[in-house]
Formats: C-alpha cells, structure tokens, sequence
C-alpha cells in the first residue's frame, strides 16, 4: 500500500505496450462498491477470495499485461505460489521505506480501509511497520526488488524493464 504499484504499473504498461489492470479497480467494478465498502459490507475474508479469483483470471489469460495487486494479494491464499511458478509470470516488488510509505499514506487513510481508523502519524508508522515485517516473506519472493524511495516513476520503469531482458 501506497508504493506507486498503480503509477508505475501504468507507466511501465505503456512502455512495454501492454495493457494495465489495477486489481483493486478491477474488483470495485465487478461489485460496484468501492474496497471499502465491500470491506465494510461483506468482510475482509470475502474481499481476498474474490481478489484472489480475479487475479488469477488475469492471470491465465493470454494477453500481455501489467497487473497492478493490493499490498496483501500475495499473502492470502495460494496467491504468491500460483504467481511464483506460473509460466511467463514476473512478480516485482517496489520497495519504500517506512517514511515514505507513512508520509504517504496518512493523508489517503479515508480511502483505505485498513488504515481509515487510524489518527496519527506514529499509530500508522507502527501498522505500516508490522505488516511489512509480517508480508516480508511474501514480498521477498518477487522476481525483481526495486527500491522506490527517492527515484522517479520513469527510473523505476527502467530498473524494471532492464530485469525483464
């Protein structure tokens, strides 16, 4: 959450002449609500499964394409082991430091629905902290690690493209 995913994934999309999915988007159309709505309504659990179903449809097409997951798609599920060994399949990681990722997101609490409760930036610091240390494994399984802090999206598009090839 809040490390470009969406940003870079468009960009690098449009370098590679892919398309882009936002996986988070791409749900709130098929249940027209938005991600916090279905949280709020129908439950975090109802919300991974049916994030999970979505990103493998996407995935197991044959079209050339960026997908852009949430922050916890890789780590429910079967999600990073289906996306570790399917063919054709690149994971990448941005990674942001913990003051980035909290200046970030505080102003943005009201559309996530993790975070939406929290008041303070020293609470969020200290979530963002926790899921980092408990998402690690899942994030350190990805193909390509970029680190975000500080770079452009065009330079990250670069380190990326130059781990394709």
């Amino acid at each position: 959450m809040g490390s470009g995913k969406s940003s870079v994934g468009k960009q690098l999309a449009a370098t590679l002449g892919y398309n882009f999915v936002d996986l988070d988007a791409q749900i709130e159309r098929e249940e027209t609500k938005t991600i916090s709505e279905i949280f709020s309504e129908k439950g975090e659990i109802y919300f991974r499964k049916k994030e999970n179903s979505v990103l493998k449809r996407f995935v197991n097409s044959t079209e050339n394409l960026v997908l852009a997951s949430g922050g916890g798609t890789p780590c429910y599920g079967d999600a990073i082991d289906f996306l570790t060994y399917k063919e054709k399949t690149i994971t990448i990681y941005l990674k942001s430091s913990l003051d980035i990722l909290t200046n970030r997101l505080f102003s943005e609490r009201a559309i996530r629905p993790l975070i939406s409760y929290i008041e303070d930036k020293d609470t969020l610091k200290d979530f963002i902290r926790k899921h980092l240390f408990e998402r690690s494994f899942y994030y350190s399984q990805a193909k390509i690690v970029v680190n975000t802090d500080d770079t452009s999206i065009e330079n990250i598009v670069e380190v990326i493209v130059s781990g394709l090839f």
